[in-house]
């Protein structure tokens, strides 16, 4: 059996870039993105200081998560063990860049579609090895078949002490280090102060080059430049102010000790922004004031006229459809939204989610359909026993995806779904019991609750992705 994977030595690799220059050139790669990239890190004072070069790209994981979430199958594992990908099938929804805890995935800003480090599969198929392989000048990147007890890969790993980067991901990576310091294998022992060399571009990859001109000035003012107006001001000062300055400078530096990123690939920023906020919370309305009317109907605390049940059903369409255009317009590629329906990988929470969507608009779609026709009411109760399941998992199963991107925290807090599920019954009752009680004050408390957890949410979605993975 083939399983290919890479073996890196930190020890041996003087950090030219030749592996990064030969990946661009092979396969044709936009400026600002890349499939491999080095990664410096520094460590020490002036004289006794030293920095470390490590090699980044697609672990090839032998349980990729990446090709779990993936929606349309566009990422997938080959027999040989590569993992691949298929630009025909993406549909930009970048939820395999927070599943990959190794950020070796990015948004090619000319396509729109994922893409990542695939092996040189074209090359391997022809027996030649992958260009990075080639190219480098000191041999620090092995290449080869690790099931293989002869090959060179596996007589390399059987022969040092090797490590992987995160093993509680649970990824099984196919990429090992030879002598990786703690701090490299660590994102959070460096930290990522976006003035590092490159780093200016983080507002122009990727997903963002689209937005890169309107996004140029939010760049911060680098470090450099503060210290040299300090520099500049001491020299100009009174003996008095000077002293107060230069031990201001040495609080500055202390404070940045240890070891530190001195050359980094430019930050991918947030991927999922307000509008996966948004949707939570509108999809939250939609399920919520539903599932809510529906219990409140079975228990006997409201009894449900027309009228109620007409704003309720609407309530339920329109924040729905809202939904919808959120989850579309946040693709990369909008217009291969339905590929999510028709090239289905079952795996993932986003197909789940997608029919899940659909049975409930079904529902709310035959509701509305007693009401406007008139028809026995009855029906809506027998509805019922279909809408409110699917209205409750309507509000919970995006904690089921959030779990899927192993490369975020989301995925550790296994309490998600009860956290999704208290959030949409609070949701329903702020909207429902105004509407059942028509009362100022309740529409009052109602927005104020709203309000609350849409800001909970916001934060919710972006946090996680403020954190290093590298």
């Amino acid at each position: 059996m083939t399983n290919y994977g890479f073996v890196i030595n930190n020890k041996t690799c003087i950090g030219c870039h030749a592996c990064t220059v030969a990946c661009k050139s092979e396969h044709d790669i936009p400026i600002g993105v890349n499939r491999t990239h080095v990664k410096y890190i520094e460590k020490g004072t002036y004289p006794d200081s030293t920095r470390e070069f490590s090699v980044h790209r697609c672990n090839h994981c032998e349980d990729a998560p990446c090709t779990t979430i993936c929606p349309t199958t566009a990422l997938f594992t080959r027999s040989d063990g590569i993992v691949d990908f298929d630009d025909e099938r993406c549909i930009g929804c970048k939820s395999c860049m927070q599943a990959c805890p190794y950020d070796a995935l990015y948004i090619d800003p000319n396509k729109g579609t994922a893409a990542k480090c695939n092996y040189c599969a074209h090359r391997i198929e022809h027996s030649y090895e992958p260009a990075c392989v080639i190219v480098c000048p000191t041999e620090s990147i092995v290449s080869g078949n690790l099931d293989d007890p002869n090959s060179a890969i596996s007589n390399l790993v059987a022969s040092h002490d090797t490590t992987v980067r995160k093993p509680q991901s649970g990824a099984v990576p196919n990429l090992y280090y030879i002598d990786a310091s703690e701090e490299m294998l660590d994102p959070s022992a460096t930290e990522v102060t976006g003035t590092g060399m490159w780093t200016e571009q983080a507002f122009g990859v990727g997903h963002f080059a689209k937005y890169a001109e309107s996004r140029l000035g939010g760049a911060d003012t680098t470090s450099m430049i503060v210290q040299l107006a300090l520099e500049k001001k001491a020299k100009q000062s009174s003996p008095r102010d000077q002293a107060i300055i230069r031990d201001v400078m040495e609080k500055l530096s202390n404070e940045t000790g240890g070891a530190k990123r001195s050359y980094d690939q430019p930050s991918k920023g947030v991927l999922w922004g307000w509008e996966v906020s948004a949707y939570i919370w509108t999809k939250g309305i939609a399920a919520g004031t539903y599932a809510v009317a529906v219990l409140a109907m079975l228990s006997g605390l409201v009894e449900m006229s027309d009228e109620l049940w007409a704003m309720t059903l609407g309530i339920g369409v329109v924040f729905l459809a809202l939904t919808g255009l959120l989850l579309v317009i946040d693709l990369d590629r909008p217009e291969r939204f339905l590929y999510v329906m028709l090239r289905p990988n079952w795996d993932s929470w986003l197909v789940k989610g997608a029919y899940i969507l659909s049975g409930y608009g079904g529902v709310l779609a035959l509701s509305v359909a007693v009401i406007t026709l008139d028809l026995d009411r009855t029906f809506l109760a027998y509805l019922a026993i279909a809408g409110l399941p699917l209205a409750l998992l309507t509000g919970v199963y995006t904690a089921w995806l959030l779990m899927q991107a192993k490369g975020r925290s989301w995925s550790e807090d296994s309490l998600l779904p009860v956290k999704f599920l208290v959030e949409t019954v609070t949701i329903g009752a702020a909207v429902f019991f105004p509407l059942a009680l028509m009362e100022p004050l309740s529409f009052l408390v109602g927005g104020v609750v709203l309000v609350g957890i849409l800001a909970h949410d916001k934060h919710l979605v972006m946090r996680p992705q403020m954190e290093p993975l590298l």
